[in-house]
């Protein structure tokens, strides 16, 4: 009786010790989780916030962006508060229509988050490859265009789970898409992720290409004219009209200086045009890597497990998931860190808000 007693409460203490084990991995995991929704929150505003100040960064292209940053918080604010509770609890409290609207949102949010990328990546394979034509084109009512069709099709995309999803008698303890229609799993993946990641390559493909192309062409093009420059002799209307390139130095006190008559004003600015059209297409390089990076496995995952349902491990599909909502806070952080614009603004906007306080 006494070895009963003991092992009985042998038994209780060690499951007094991993219940308390549990509730600390949860209370950890729930306050990393929030943490990172609320970083993805406060980053996308930032960049919202920043384009609304400044008159200068409020171009077609930045619209985009600002479209983006707006997507992307849309994704902090209505899709990982709930994933964050489901994901620390493991079972859903919250009902079945906050379960259909929640699931929507995700849908919807996640895709149109991906397909930004798309019209940022078409936006500017246009505008490098046709920059003559489509500076004409490059309107805010064109940005305005392809900013509605990314929701058309991401609405489209989350809309089918709706119309089979029935009202359920017994309460609902999960709430999940329903990966019996292989149909609609394949239609979704592929709409949402495998099109737009293959249009993604290819854009960035030509893009990088014709960025090199033009980088190379400037630089031979520079160097043919200095080669091509003619020397003439020292007058005030020639320094007035020219900029001069002073060669090694010569012993002889009779020699000139070079004079070059072609405008460096324009060759300086053709450079610094080439220079930003490299970093535009380094950025969008890291926002591709960034973005498969993150959605490649839980898409991979989403298509495996139709056709293998004993693959699915619900903690592998949370890390999976949470790993793509980690893509909507890298978005802001790579366009702020290598857009000297941005952080031009966000300095100015520090200083603005530091000598109000101290007023």
């Amino acid at each position: 009786m006494a070895e009963l007693l003991l092992l009985n409460s042998t038994w209780t203490n060690a499951s007094a010790d991993a219940e308390a084990s549990n509730s600390a991995v949860r209370a950890g995991l729930g306050a990393a989780l929030a943490f990172i929704t609320c970083a993805t929150a406060l980053s996308n505003a930032f960049v919202i916030v920043t384009i609304y100040k400044s008159r200068k960064l409020q171009t077609p292209a930045n619209l985009l962006i600002a479209s983006l940053a707006l997507t992307d918080l849309l994704v902090s604010l209505l899709v990982m508060p709930v994933s964050a509770l489901y994901t620390v609890r493991q079972t859903w409290t919250l009902g079945q229509v906050t379960c259909d609207i929640w699931l929507s949102s995700d849908i919807t949010c996640c895709t149109a988050s991906i397909l930004h990328l798309c019209v940022i990546a078409l936006d500017r394979y246009w505008a490098i490859t046709d920059a003559v034509e489509y500076t004409k084109k490059r309107t805010r009512r064109r940005a305005a265009g392809m900013i509605v069709t990314a929701w058309v099709i991401a609405v489209c995309i989350s809309l089918p789970p709706l119309f089979w999803r029935q009202e359920k008698a017994e309460e609902v303890t999960s709430c999940t898409v329903n990966t019996d229609h292989v149909f609609y799993t394949i239609y979704s993946t592929f709409g949402a992720f495998y099109i737009p990641t293959l249009l993604l390559m290819a854009l960035y493909g030509r893009i990088y290409v014709e960025a090199r192309r033009r980088i190379f062409k400037q630089s031979e093009h520079k160097a043919k004219r200095l080669i091509s420059a003619r020397l003439i002799t020292d007058s005030p209307g020639s320094v007035a009209s020219s900029s001069s390139l002073t060669p090694d130095p010569c012993p002889s006190p009779s020699c000139s200086h070079v004079k070059v008559t072609v405008s460096d004003a324009l060759l300086e600015k053709k450079r610094m045009c080439a220079a930003r059209e490299r970093k535009a297409t380094q950025t969008l390089g890291v926002i591709l890597g960034a973005y498969i990076v993150c959605w490649l496995p839980f898409f991979i995952y989403t298509l495996l497990t139709p056709v293998c349902h004993s693959c699915f491990h619900s903690d592998l599909f949370d890390a999976f998931t949470w790993l793509g909502y980690l893509n909507s806070l890298i978005n802001p952080i790579i366009y702020t860190m290598s857009n000297d614009e941005f952080k031009r603004a966000f300095h100015k906007m520090l200083r603005f808000r530091c000598c109000r306080g101290q007023g």
